[in-house]
């Protein structure tokens, strides 16, 4: 049985900063993360002293032979502490897949449980030099020997799977895909530090692209970049004496499959189910239901994400979403458009692997999104796939 969030509202975002957003940047990811680190906490109105906690999450998202160094390639809590000068009280990483979910669980149950007073998490993307899933192995070993040696290699052959299931099944099209992509990217061209800044996407192009793995082509997978995004968490009761609008942590939830698979094996069912245990466990923990939120932000690191998501969380039915996409219903200048993509999501910024979704939701509840500004309440942040990535459910009015 689900409980719900003992520690519901009582720990908020009360600042951030985001980087610049480049395909490769000629500075250290380390040294981004740390300016960006130091902006974010002057955002909140803190001085980098106070910050006592650092969390995140230090994943190297790529599949091909690439270096990780702590640092260079990737940035660590530890590591981002020590850089600025801090013996922090708190600092821990999560590991695993839905890694802004865990990362945000871990500030949210670090500072309700009184290890830290103001806890840093942030989010460092890096782009390698070379082919980002290239490998030169000449064999494989473990699970992959039954797999890479015949093409089955990397996450656009896993994505590829599913999303051909979800066609066949519910005759859905390209041009389905097509509409979630140019929807991102529409609104990814009016946010000033993404990739796509000023670049929308026709659909035209879009269908226009060769598949890469059929049916998925190059534009529905995220863009590789360098970039960081870090936010300042505190309690609710200290974020009343600080300089912005607090926007509070309702829940949250994450998902494992709920069959053994190998690790790139996603059929469209085992994805399904497991994204409605997850949304389950979601609802659950925090007491609303998807018609309570005005804000959901759903992941779209690949675009039948979007597909997933809807119908895992209940705005959809099972084989609909497509058909509800198609009706413009996810079209964000809408007066009745869900705004699943109002941030841009990842394929309308790049692949900063679920901060798009979480900067959405804070600029908007915290009425910090400028032009872009919506009347909201409660938002829904999603990382991952449905089946083994999770969810944040937000509000500025905590009651």
């Amino acid at each position: 049985m689900t409980r719900s969030f003992r520690a519901r509202n009582e720990v908020a975002i009360v600042g951030y900063a985001h980087s610049k957003i480049e395909r490769r940047s000629d500075r250290t990811l380390g040294a981004i993360t740390v300016d960006t680190t130091r902006a974010a906490i002057a955002d909140a109105g803190l001085s980098v002293d106070q910050i006592d906690g650092f969390v995140g999450s230090a994943l190297f998202p790529t599949a091909g032979d690439h270096l990780i160094i702590d640092g260079v390639s990737t940035v660590s809590p530890n590591w981002l502490a020590r850089s600025l000068g801090v013996n922090p009280r708190y600092a821990a990483g999560f590991s695993g897949m839905g890694q802004i979910p865990g990362s945000v669980a871990l500030a949210v149950n670090a500072i309700a449980g009184g290890a830290a007073d103001h806890v840093v998490l942030h989010r460092a993307l890096h782009n390698p030099k070379g082919r980002y899933h290239g490998s030169s192995r000449a064999s494989f070993g473990g699970e992959q020997q039954w797999t890479a040696p015949q093409g089955y290699f990397g996450p656009l052959a896993m994505i590829a799977l599913p999303t051909t299931e979800y066609l066949e099944r519910y005759g859905a099209t390209r041009e389905g895909l097509a509409a979630i992509a140019v929807e991102a990217r529409k609104n990814g061209s009016r946010i000033p530090w993404s990739f796509w800044h000023d670049r929308p996407l026709a659909a035209e192009t879009y269908l226009d692209a060769e598949p890469m793995f059929d049916p998925i082509c190059q534009y529905d997978c995220d863009i590789p970049v360098d970039g960081v995004a870090t936010f300042v968490f505190t309690s609710a009761e200290r974020a009343r004496d600080l300089p912005h609008r607090p926007v509070h942590v309702s829940g949250y939830a994450t998902g494992a499959p709920t069959r053994s698979r190998m690790p790139l094996h996603w059929p469209l069912d085992d994805i399904m189910d497991g994204g409605r245990e997850t949304a389950r466990r979601l609802w659950a923990a925090v007491g609303v239901g998807s018609d309570e939120v005005d804000l959901p932000q759903l992941y779209d690191g690949f675009s039948p994400f979007i597909w997933f998501w809807l119908e895992s969380l209940g705005f959809c039915e099972p084989g609909e979403a497509h058909r509800f996409i198609a009706d413009g219903g996810i079209d964000s200048d809408r007066p009745d458009g869900l705004p699943v993509l109002s941030g841009g999501g990842a394929l309308g910024n790049g692949r900063m692997h679920g901060i798009p979704q979480m900067l959405e939701s804070y600029l908007q509840l915290a009425g910090r999104a400028g032009d872009r500004q919506r009347d909201a309440n409660v938002a829904l942040a999603c990382h991952a796939s449905p089946h083994l990535g999770g969810a944040v459910v937000y509000t500025n009015d905590p009651g």
